[in-house]
């Protein structure tokens, strides 16, 4: 069963940063949410509605929530913000694209065309690019993503391909693709090289979809 997977980011912003600049955010939300709370309490208790609440019981309660919170619309939401694509220089990839491929022989001849469907699933700490043909299926297995001033952004991914039942002639194999992407990322062109199992190669052209 394949799941998502984790990917490098190569040119972008270092990702230690991001968890300590969230963890920086959380204690300071967390002391003032723990220094209002604290506060509601002392007033309950002037008015006499309250009753002693041990203060070391709010901190690590306030800061663990409030960093998970954080972490995860961070992961899911906030990264894809287009006023942060330029710090971050990680691109937004998911969604569907239309792929249209050609095999090449050895010697540089066409050796025919083929088009299939992309499912790119991408947060900011997982990804996975399944690829799905009349053929077969494949499925990333690692990737990396890098920023380049001068060529845009580069896909890189290996990924296994598991021929469908009704194709005896095509074997499981393992291949490598690399994409450079135009810089509204609506579009794609790169390569694909296949080995262990199956020894072929070819270009690629990726169009999103909507």
């Amino acid at each position: 069963m394949f799941q998502n997977h984790e990917y490098t980011v190569l040119g972008g912003l270092n990702r230690a940063r991001i968890g300590h600049t969230i963890g920086v955010v959380s204690a300071l939300i967390s002391s003032a949410v723990v220094a209002g709370v604290l506060g509601l309490v002392n007033v309950a208790k002037w008015a006499g509605l309250g009753e002693d609440v041990p203060p070391l019981i709010l901190w690590p309660i306030g800061a663990g929530t409030i960093y998970g919170v954080l972490y995860w619309l961070f992961d899911r939401h906030i990264w894809k913000w287009s006023r942060l694509a330029g710090l971050l220089r990680v691109p937004n990839l998911a969604g569907k694209w239309r792929c249209v491929g050609a095999s090449i022989n050895a010697d540089g001849a066409s050796h025919g065309e083929w088009r299939g469907e992309i499912t790119i699933a991408q947060s900011w700490d997982r990804i996975r690019v399944r690829m799905t043909t009349p053929q077969s299926a494949s499925n990333s297995i690692s990737a990396s993503l890098a920023y380049d001033e001068t060529a845009g952004f580069r896909l890189m991914y290996n990924y296994r391909n598991e021929p469908k039942i009704n194709e005896p002639e095509l074997r499981s194999h393992s291949g490598f693709a690399e994409l450079t992407f135009n810089p509204t990322l609506k579009t794609a062109e790169g390569e694909y090289f296949n080995g262990h199992g199956r020894y072929t190669f070819g270009t690629m052209r990726w169009k999103r979809e909507g």
